[in-house]
């Protein structure tokens, strides 16, 4: 009997040591007093607390980030009252005021009458995880960004106009505001590109988006490149009264810009031409009739002999 008890013992001991031995941290919590019964001495290499300082599961909880405390107590011991194993990840505080990601994989111990006895478990310092998964996630935002940017100007791009126009018209739909474009095209950009050449075009061009840009001054206010000397202005919320004084607020700032053009054919500085258009959608209207439109007004204004604005057919 002395021998079986000696081995269990050296047994215990040889598990002891396996486990304390690992970076994973095990513990153990007892139910019925909601104590630990045992933590890992690595927590102390991890966190900086000490072993003896975990003395109930209060401490577990109150070494929780004030952001992950709420629902990952309340999730644990709900599963845990229902027996079911479970994991969580949460910020855990250290001794010295930072924080560490730690996955906390728990089994749920039951006595011979299905009630709970005990919860043992292991935590994980799983940080170099979370930055690598926010690395990319702050990748994939940024890629996406991109995918929405015009790479020349850094304005928006056609496809994020799209999509901008679609969710812009439907609030107005919606509740019943008006929503107002303007279409602005360069004044003979292709001759502008024949005589300075096609880098000082595309510097013309970023400075005709800078414009826009300071043009549109309000939250929700939106400028993207169209196409080639092409740009638009969604203005949510905006009469066609405002949208006009928008639009003539960009035919001055452009002629603010003074940038020559030698083979302009009104004049020896850059000029823009502009279509208006407002309008309050109503169910089953589309948005690309009304695109449509005030194109047309733009090339109206060029028609017309270019740098002005047309906001009527």
């Amino acid at each position: 009997m002395a021998d079986i008890e000696q081995r269990m013992e050296t047994d215990g001991d040889v598990y002891k040591t396996l486990l304390e031995s690992t970076r994973a941290i095990p513990w153990k919590i007892d139910w019925t007093t909601m104590g630990f019964a045992y933590i890992g001495p690595q927590i102390e290499g991890l966190l900086g607390w000490e072993p003896s300082s975990w003395a109930s599961v209060q401490d577990w909880a109150d070494r929780m980030h004030p952001e992950d405390r709420a629902w990952a107590v309340d999730f644990c011991v709900a599963q845990s009252k229902a027996g079911v194993d479970h994991e969580a990840d949460y910020r855990a505080l250290c001794k010295n005021g930072d924080y560490v990601w730690i996955r906390d994989v728990v089994h749920v111990v039951r006595n011979a009458d299905g009630s709970v006895d005990s919860l043992i478990g292991f935590m994980f310092d799983i940080s170099e995880r979370k930055r690598t998964e926010q690395k990319l996630i702050d990748m994939q935002k940024e890629l996406e960004e991109l995918s929405y940017k015009d790479g020349l100007t850094g304005v928006a791009n056609r496809r994020r106009f799209d999509a901008i126009m679609d969710t812009e018209w439907n609030n107005a739909r919606r509740n019943r505001q008006p929503l107002s474009l303007v279409m602005l095209d360069i004044d003979y950009f292709k001759q502008y590109n024949d005589h300075y050449g096609h880098l000082e075009g595309d510097l013309c061009l970023k400075r005709v988006a800078h414009v826009l840009g300071a043009a549109a001054t309000r939250a929700r206010d939106f400028v993207a490149r169209f196409g080639g000397e092409e740009f638009v202005l969604v203005l949510p919320e905006t009469d066609e009264r405002a949208a006009l004084k928008v639009a003539e607020r960009c035919r001055e700032l452009m002629a603010l810009e003074q940038i020559p053009h030698a083979r302009s054919g009104i004049g020896p500085v850059l000029t823009v031409s502009l279509g208006v258009g407002t309008t309050i959608p109503s169910d089953g209207d589309e948005p690309l009739p009304f695109i449509e439109a005030v194109d047309r007004r733009l090339y109206q204004a060029k028609q017309q002999g270019r740098n002005r604005m047309v906001a009527e057919n």
